[in-house]
């Protein structure tokens, strides 16, 4: 009797992990998507800049801010 059980139990899990089958698929694409959409809003941001979209100056200049401002003390 316990083996039924078993074979019953373990049918039932695995006809369940079944149903799950495609859904990293659908994880993979939403995250191909969220990318997308992060590397449209940067391309965005950077065309709105001055000096030709310099991107790379504006951060730089951001982080040296940020690492000066961290020595201060107030």
């Amino acid at each position: 009797m316990p083996y039924r059980t078993m074979g019953w139990i373990h049918a039932n899990l695995a006809r369940i992990a079944h149903g799950q089958s495609g859904q990293g698929t659908v994880e993979y694409v939403g995250l191909m998507l969220l990318l997308a959409g992060l590397l449209t809003g940067v391309v965005i941001a950077a065309k709105g800049m001055k000096d030709g979209g310099g991107l790379a100056t504006e951060i730089a200049k951001k982080l040296k801010d940020t690492i000066q401002s961290i020595g201060v003390k107030k």
